[in-house]
């Protein structure tokens, strides 16, 4: 089985940084893009962040652009969301995804576009 494993979340304070990771295990496969979605409690899953795993081109939710970095490590099949100025509105459990195939920009957005997905790690921010 392939499996997307998220790890890096905790408890930080306002105005502090984190760092998520995303690795892949099992059989080794090749994808087109990765995302970040977050999901508050009692609110749907959103979009965060994604990069094209090929052009490296980065795409940010409006909420994150310019505190959030989305990078990858080819050799290590890992994908990072590294986050920055963090606010309580950030607090949610983090997952990680994976597209294989053409996707366009907008399509990024939407949960359905993503073959994979992650079980999740829970990022708190305190205020």
């Amino acid at each position: 089985q392939v499996q997307l494993v998220e790890s890096g979340g905790g408890l930080v304070q306002a105005g502090g940084s984190l760092r998520l990771s995303c690795a892949a295990s099992g059989r080794t496969f090749t994808y087109d893009y990765m995302g970040w979605f977050r999901q508050a409690p009692g609110k749907e899953r959103e979009f965060v962040a994604a990069i094209n795993w090929d052009s490296d081109s980065t795409y940010y939710a409006d909420s994150v652009k310019g505190r959030f970095a989305i990078s990858r490590d080819n050799a290590k099949n890992t994908v990072y969301l590294q986050m920055n100025i963090m606010k309580p509105e950030d607090t949610a459990v983090y997952y990680c995804a994976a597209a294989v195939g053409r996707r366009t920009p907008r399509q990024l957005v939407r949960t359905s576009v993503y073959d994979y997905w992650g079980q999740g790690t829970q990022v708190t921010v305190s205020s």
